[in-house]
């Protein structure tokens, strides 16, 4: 794993300088309403940076993307799906700062992964078969929300649990965006203080390599809007569902 130190470090080429602006973008691209597509951007950044690094890197990328998408689809927020989910979160990412950084990460990227393509697959099922009603109980959000909330603090990669939360709940686009806009900028914040005081993963240096990357991140968010404003919401469901599932692959063969 690479040290924080390599973060700043000039030795890094215009190859790996490009392909952070690429996961920038990715960023960008995903927080405008292209979701699913987390799992990219965590790679990218944990083969240029080491994986624990990475994570203090992209945080602060997250709440950039976060803040355009709150004031963008604020209006379409449904809020009784961002409290039933919020909660829970905040009680993952509290477990995965004690107990995460001691998980092993081959067990963390196989159960993460398998669980994943599971629920991806019984959406699929649930699509084919024209299937509408799905579990009402507190506990289907709250198991969707702490394991939200542990991936977040571990591997930036909630995105994928919320994700099938909301396919599950059949939200339109701009709720589906708007809700999770609103979700991930309090969870997003929430994690900064432990990121700086008990990780020590954001750092000044890393917010350094934040500022360079910013272009990546306002040009794909363009990207993404213009993509957003051209696919309706039966492309967007399918959309989301394979790019959840190609996501899990990735992290599966990370």
């Amino acid at each position: 794993m690479h040290s924080t130190l390599l973060v700043i470090s000039p030795d890094l080429t215009w190859v790996e300088w490009s392909a952070a602006l690429l996961a920038a973008m990715i960023v960008g691209v995903g927080k405008a309403g292209i979701k699913g597509i987390d799992a990219i951007v965590v790679t990218i950044l944990a083969l240029i940076f080491g994986s624990k690094a990475s994570t203090g890197i992209l945080v602060p990328m997250l709440i950039v993307g976060d803040v355009f998408a709150v004031v963008y689809y604020h209006r379409h927020a449904l809020w009784q799906y961002f409290w039933q989910l919020l909660p829970w979160m905040i009680a993952g990412i509290l477990l995965g700062v004690w107990f995460g950084k001691d998980l092993p990460e081959d067990v963390f990227r196989l159960g993460l992964a398998a669980i994943i393509l599971v629920t991806v697959i019984l959406l699929f099922w649930m699509s084919k078969r024209q299937i509408t009603k799905v579990p009402t109980h507190w506990s289907f959000g709250g198991a969707f929300g702490l394991m939200a909330g542990f991936t977040t603090m571990v591997g930036n990669l909630a995105g994928a649990f919320a994700n099938v939360f909301f396919l599950a709940m059949q939200l339109p686009k701009n709720a589906f965006v708007g809700t999770g806009a609103w979700l991930f900028l309090c969870i997003n914040v929430f994690k900064l203080p432990f990121h700086i005081f008990v990780w020590h993963t954001i750092t000044w240096e890393s917010i350094q390599v934040d500022l360079r990357l910013l272009p990546g991140i306002f040009a794909g968010l363009g990207l993404g809007i213009f993509l957003m404003n051209r696919i309706n919401d039966a492309v967007f469901r399918r959309l989301i569902l394979i790019l959840t599932a190609i996501g899990a692959v990735l992290i599966l063969f990370r």
